[in-house]
C-alpha cells in the first residue's frame, strides 16, 4: 500500500493539471470572463469634430500646387555610357521640366538631356510621350525639348528681375523619381555661379528650398505661381540636399528661347579678341598700368572689336615659356561689368545679344578710354 501512494499522489496531480489547463472558466485561469475581455478591448479616441480648415497661408501652398502641378513634367533619358569592363551599357537619367506654350515647348536643363539618344517625358496625368530636343545652350545649362500631346496647360513664366532675398519660393519637381513633389524655402541671396563649362551665370537665385537630384529643369516659383526660375544645381552631401540650391534666372531663359526654338542654339554676339587675363605679378612683370583685366594680343581682322578700332599687341615677348604679344589695349569692363579674366569676357558676351551696342573700358598705354562696340555673331577672319 504504501508503494502505491507516490503513484496515486501523481495520477491526482496530472489529472488536477490537465482539468485546469483546459477548463477556462475557473477563477485562477483567467481574471477575466468573456463580456468583461470584450469590453476591456473598446480603445477610446477622440476624433476630430468637422474637417480641417486650412489657414491662409495653407490655402495659397494647395494653390499654388494645384495651378502648377499640371505644367510640371518629368524627363526620363537613355543614353549609353562606357564600363572599363564591359564596354557600351545602357545609362536611364531623371529630371523635371515644365511646359511653356501650347506647342509642347518644355523648358529644362542641358544636363538632363545632354547625350541621350531617347527623351521620354511624362505629364501629371501619367499619359507618356517621346520628345525631342529642339535646342540647347550648354553656357547656361538650358535645353528646349518638345512633344506633340493635346490640352497641355503652359505654365506662367514671371519676372526675375526684381527679386527680394527673403521671399518665398517654392519647387516642384521629380526627386529620386518622386513625381509632384513639392518644397518650399525662401530667397537666400542672388549671386554669380558658374556654369556646366564654367561661363558665369549672372543673378542666379540661390534658396533654401530642398532641391534633390531629379530636380533639374523644374520651375522654382513665387508665391504667385509663377516661374522665376529654374531649378539646376544643389551643394551637396553625399548626393543629397544640403539647404543650399540655385537655379538660372528665368529672364536669363526668356532672353535665349526664341533662337533655341528657331536655330538649335543662341547666337550670341562675340567681340572677336584673342587676349591674356591679367594677374598682379604678370602685370608687375610687364609693367603694365593696372592689376587686371584682359590684354589685347590680337584682333580678329573684321570683326566687331577691329571695325570699332580695338588695338593688339605688336611687341614680341616671352612670359615665362609663353610667346606673347605686348602694346595692345587692356580691357577693363565692359557696360561697368569689370572684365578681370577670359571667362568674364564670355560672360559679358553671353548676356548680350547680336546687335547691342556695348561701352568697352580700355587701357591704351596709361591712358584710360572708352571705345563703343557694335556686337555680331561672326568674329570675322584673321
Amino acid at each position: 500500500m504504501k508503494k502505491m501512494r507516490p503513484i496515486l499522489l501523481a495520477v491526482l496531480l496530472v489529472t488536477a493539471f490537465f482539468y485546469a489547463t483546459t477548463h477556462r472558466h475557473l477563477p485562477f485561469d483567467m481574471p477575466f470572463s468573456g463580456e468583461d475581455r470584450h469590453a476591456a478591448g473598446k480603445v477610446e479616441i477622440i476624433e476630430a469634430a468637422a474637417p480641417q480648415n486650412f489657414d491662409a497661408e495653407e490655402q495659397n501652398n494647395i494653390s499654388i500646387y494645384k495651378k502648377v502641378l499640371p505644367s510640371v513634367v518629368s524627363i526620363t533619358t537613355r543614353s549609353v555610357a562606357w564600363d572599363f569592363f564591359y564596354g557600351a551599357v545602357p545609362a536611364e537619367g531623371q529630371g523635371s521640366g515644365f511646359i511653356i506654350d501650347k506647342e509642347g515647348h518644355i523648358l529644362t536643363n542641358y544636363h538632363v538631356v545632354a547625350e541621350a539618344r531617347q527623351v521620354e517625358v511624362a505629364l501629371a496625368n501619367r499619359k507618356r510621350y517621346r520628345a525631342e530636343v529642339i535646342g540647347a545652350d550648354p553656357s547656361h545649362d538650358l535645353a528646349v525639348i518638345q512633344i506633340k500631346a493635346p490640352l497641355i496647360q503652359p505654365a506662367v513664366l514671371g519676372d526675375s528681375k526684381s527679386l527680394v532675398v527673403g521671399q518665398k519660393v517654392y519647387a516642384i519637381g521629380n526627386p529620386f523619381g518622386l513625381t509632384g513633389t513639392m518644397t518650399r524655402g525662401i530667397v537666400s541671396s542672388i549671386r554669380s555661379i558658374r556654369g556646366l563649362d564654367g561661363t558665369p551665370i549672372d543673378d542666379a537665385i540661390q534658396t533654401d528650398a530642398a532641391i534633390n537630384p531629379g530636380n533639374s529643369g523644374g520651375p522654382l516659383l513665387n508665391s504667385r505661381g509663377e516661374v522665376i526660375g529654374i531649378n539646376a544645381q544643389i551643394t551637396a552631401v553625399a548626393n543629397q540636399s544640403a539647404g543650399i540650391g540655385f537655379a538660372i534666372p528665368i529672364n536669363t531663359a526668356k532672353a535665349v528661347l526664341n533662337d533655341l526654338v528657331a536655330y538649335g542654339r543662341v547666337k550670341r554676339p562675340q567681340l572677336g579678341v584673342r587676349g591674356l587675363p591679367l594677374s598682379q605679378e604678370i602685370s608687375e612683370e610687364l609693367d603694365l598700368p593696372v592689376d587686371s583685366g584682359v590684354l589685347i594680343m590680337q584682333v580678329v581682322r573684321n570683326s566687331p572689336a577691329a571695325r570699332a578700332g580695338l588695338r593688339g599687341g605688336s611687341e614680341r615677348a616671352q612670359l615665362g615659356m609663353t610667346p606673347i604679344l605686348l602694346g595692345g589695349d587692356i580691357i577693363v569692363s565692359i557696360d561697368g561689368q569689370e572684365i578681370n579674366d577670359l571667362r568674364d569676357l564670355g560672360g559679358a558676351m553671353n548676356n548680350r545679344r547680336v546687335g547691342d551696342t556695348v561701352k568697352v573700358t580700355i587701357y591704351r598705354g596709361k591712358k584710360k578710354m572708352d571705345v563703343t562696340v557694335v556686337l555680331s555673331e561672326d568674329a570675322g577672319a584673321a
